[in-house]
């Protein structure tokens, strides 16, 4: 059945406006002309819009999102807003610092504020969504999902691009390959580890788990478990880090040391945001991360704008971008 961000893009008008036209308020003649026109159209029924779009709602959406100095996270922010934007809503960010306290009062305050929904990037796995599904409020997971609860998620293949970093690093010929990924109670941090961890084995690895560092996905945790792994008697030759920032403190820690990549190889899961920072020689997983914001805000719409069918998860592709095989000088460094 057609959803009212359907009527909308074929009226030319916002969902915002379709809601208005069907629930009685202000809107000019031509624009009431045109929704009713594409509602006969598309077959479309206003009493379903009615029921998910009250006037009690706003018109304001809620991101909650980890780490707004993260840039991955600031070009999904983008790509929720355009999309958001262009269909008559506002949204509001908000910024948990990881931190569950700080997210469920910012989840409180779009019930309270009667916000049409919420995207929500989740602080771990206990991140707890229930009071916005007790009252029937949309919400799509975006990038990592909490646990228990069955919402739209839009993702990337958080395993599969561990993996293809991994074996990346393989191919380039070191084999003491370390991985450093996020808090132990984050999804992506668990599965980008997964990913590592089903490649070292592949390849006859031993121990893995002697070369697995948890960090808290930012630059000072990228740096700590960095030195942690160069000082191990048997320090690993290439290390595969699970997200741009702390790939950033990794690399600044190689580059104090005098191991350069590709002296010691490095892979990181996004692009490494601070181009001086960034050596050639990194192989790089490419994250949609606009695309991810635009996906999830296009899911989110759908949901305000009665959309019933069963939950469904979209997940986006990653690639690899390599610098090619390990130099000589590299190998015999390694």
């Amino acid at each position: 059945m057609a959803t009212i961000y359907e009527v909308a893009a074929l009226a030319g008008v916002s969902p915002a406006t379709v809601s208005r036209v069907f629930n009685g308020m202000n809107v000019s003649a031509e624009k009431s002309k045109r929704v009713r026109k594409a509602a006969r159209d598309l077959d479309f029924t206003p009493s379903r819009a009615a029921r998910s779009l009250r006037r009690q709602n706003s018109e304001v959406l809620a991101l909650v999102i980890p780490d707004i100095e993260n840039p991955f996270f600031t070009a999904m922010a983008r790509g929720v807003e355009d999309v958001a934007q262009a269909a008559g809503y506002s949204v509001v960010l908000c910024n948990t610092d990881e931190d569950h306290e700080k997210e469920a009062r910012y989840l409180d305050i779009a019930v309270s504020e009667n916000m049409a929904g919420v995207i929500i990037a989740a602080a771990g796995d206990h991140s707890d969504l229930s009071g916005l599904i007790s009252r029937n409020r949309p919400v799509v997971a975006v990038d990592r999902g909490p646990h228990g609860f069955d919402v739209d998620a839009v993702t990337v293949d958080n395993t599969a691009g561990g993996k293809a970093a991994t074996r990346a690093l393989l191919e380039q010929g070191y084999r003491r390959i370390a991985c450093i990924t996020g808090p132990e109670d984050v999804e992506t941090a668990q599965q980008r580890a997964e990913g590592w961890r089903q490649a070292v084995v592949a390849a006859g690895m031993e121990s893995p788990a002697d070369y697995l560092r948890h960090a808290d996905y930012r630059v000072d945790g990228g740096r700590t478990a960095m030195t942690e792994l160069l000082a191990k008697s048997d320090p690993p030759d290439a290390v595969f880090v699970a997200n741009n920032l702390m790939s950033v403190g990794a690399v600044q820690v190689l580059l104090q040391q005098g191991k350069r990549p590709p002296a010691v190889g490095v892979a990181s899961f996004g692009d490494l945001p601070y181009a001086a920072l960034a050596p050639e020689g990194i192989t790089v997983v490419q994250i949609p991360a606009r695309h991810l914001g635009v996906t999830a805000a296009k899911l989110l719409l759908e949901r305000i704008g009665g959309d019933t069918q069963p939950s469904r998860t979209i997940v986006l592709r990653n690639h690899i971008s390599a610098p090619g095989a390990m130099p000589d000088s590299a190998a015999a460094q390694a």
